[in-house]
């Protein structure tokens, strides 16, 4: 069937709706962090200043979905920053134990010089210039002295106090390194990170991962320094045993870290100052200081991302998509399937914000329908505007995968299916902090749902393509 006249106007419309909806410019300024003491900040002023921020999206807090985000977004916020309340001694404080090696022959072994390495310790921290999470992956390494090690679980944790600040990741790399060597004052320490960084999401490719704005960075003291340490080469080769190569990885520490960074937007050119002094409020609940040299632009940064997942009134545009929506469901005819009338538009890249934790989830979306048969059909930028309109909001995926395939269903009547696989943020972050998770939807409607083999044919091709770029 062909798409008619109306609904391909309607598509041509959302494209321009959802370009026009979410354009932004970005904006920028240098960082470092100082550390910040202090007892359990009041978290009062965090509730009222999520709401504040809702207001500002156009949202409606006592909607459903949203009664619970200003807690849930506090309490995000405040189990992210814990480490500004721990201290690296108390950690460390008898943790230290006496390991005797092997005496008088050439060489190092266990408590007489040998190197330990902790590798693939999965963590996550606040970027400072954005206020965003973003995931790391840390490899600490050190070589005893004085006969004693340290519990191998305390590299970890040391390691989570400093994560647990907002940070930039070579400053973080550097604190973990300088912290450990003077609290169990070993011969030296290596530190290295690989960190991932969500980007704008106009900059997503089609894969998941692939999108992520990765930089690597290292930290070393004591016998790790100098060029030709010994200790450093094998630091290295230990970890080329995980698949890390911090030599390769070492030209990623020159890039641009943050997205949001590199220019500055005042808050006249469209910034709501509303919005960034209930950011600010944020800050100092948390015990932070929003004048702080490192922190200045932050609000205007975090208030900038939250823009472009502004609620709007264009949905009534969408009328081309969803006419006749009664229809949706209605159980299609029995007619025998031709597999040559699916068509598919696949790893349609996607960036939308949760609605309970207004922290982002992105990946891509794949599109089947079945087509006229003709030749005729609608071409990839109009699913793209698609996808890009009902990502562009506050969301959760479940609803996302629902609306996208009514809206496709809309135009071609016979069926529509409709699979999102998504990363979440709020995963990362919270203290769930399952890094690799991902989350798989999928809508089924028409033709699809009463044709398993139509069904397992869309499927597969998502799987053919899974290793292509698009």
């Amino acid at each position: 069937r062909t798409p008619s006249a109306a609904a391909m106007g309607a598509l041509e419309e959302a494209h321009l709706a959802a370009v026009a909806a979410c354009g932004c410019d970005e904006e920028e300024e240098e960082d470092l962090l100082v550390e910040v003491g202090g007892g359990e900040a009041p978290g009062d002023a965090m509730e009222p200043a999520v709401r504040a921020l809702l207001a500002g999206l156009g949202e409606d807090d006592r909607r459903e979905g949203l009664r619970r985000t200003p807690k849930r977004v506090a309490k995000a916020f405040r189990d992210g920053t814990r480490g500004y309340r721990q201290k690296v001694k108390d950690i460390v404080q008898g943790a230290l134990f006496p390991e005797v090696g092997v005496d008088k022959r050439t060489g190092s072994a266990g408590g007489t010089g040998g190197q330990v390495v902790v590798r693939d310790i999965d963590l996550y921290s606040y970027c400072e210039s954005c206020l965003l999470p973003f995931s790391i992956q840390c490899h600490v390494g050190y070589v005893p002295s004085g006969g004693r090690v340290v519990g191998l679980s305390k590299l970890s944790r040391v390691a989570d106090v400093f994560a647990k600040r907002f940070q930039n990741p070579q400053r973080l790399a550097n604190e973990v390194c300088g912290a450990l060597h003077a609290s169990i004052q070993p011969a030296g320490v290596a530190v290295a990170m690989q960190c991932w960084h969500i980007p704008l999401p106009e900059n997503f490719k089609c894969k998941n991962s692939g999108a992520l704005i990765r930089t690597s960075h290292s930290s070393r003291s004591g016998v790790f320094e100098g060029e030709n340490s010994s200790f450093w080469n094998d630091f290295v080769a230990l970890l080329k045993l995980r698949g890390i190569d911090m030599e390769m990885d070492s030209r990623s520490a020159s890039l641009t870290w943050c997205p949001l960074r590199p220019h500055e937007v005042p808050l006249c050119n469209g910034i709501p100052s509303n919005m960034v002094s209930a950011v600010s409020s944020m800050l100092l609940s948390l015990g932070e200081d929003p004048l702080r040299k490192e922190l200045l632009g932050s609000p205007q940064r975090y208030v900038q991302w939250l823009m472009r997942f502004r609620a709007c009134n264009l949905d009534v545009k969408l009328n081309g998509f969803t006419f006749n929506s009664a229809s949706v469901y209605e159980r299609p005819g029995e007619d025998a399937t031709d597999h040559r009338a699916i068509s598919s538009e696949l790893h349609l890249p996607f960036c939308a914000q949760c609605e309970h934790h207004l922290l982002p989830f992105y990946g891509v979306v794949h599109i089947g329908y079945f087509g006229s048969g003709d030749g005729e059909g609608i071409n990839r930028s109009h699913f793209q505007a698609l996808v890009h309109f009902y990502g562009c909001k506050l969301q959760v995926q479940e609803r996302m995968t629902r609306q996208i395939a009514e809206a496709v269903y809309s135009v071609s009547h016979r069926g529509a299916i409709v699979v999102v696989e998504a990363n979440h943020i709020c995963m990362i972050s919270r203290g769930i902090e399952k890094i690799r998770s991902s989350t798989a939807t999928i809508a089924v409607l028409g033709q699809f749902s009463t044709d398993s083999s139509a069904k397992a044919s869309f499927l597969q091709s998502i799987l053919d393509t899974a290793n292509q770029e698009v």
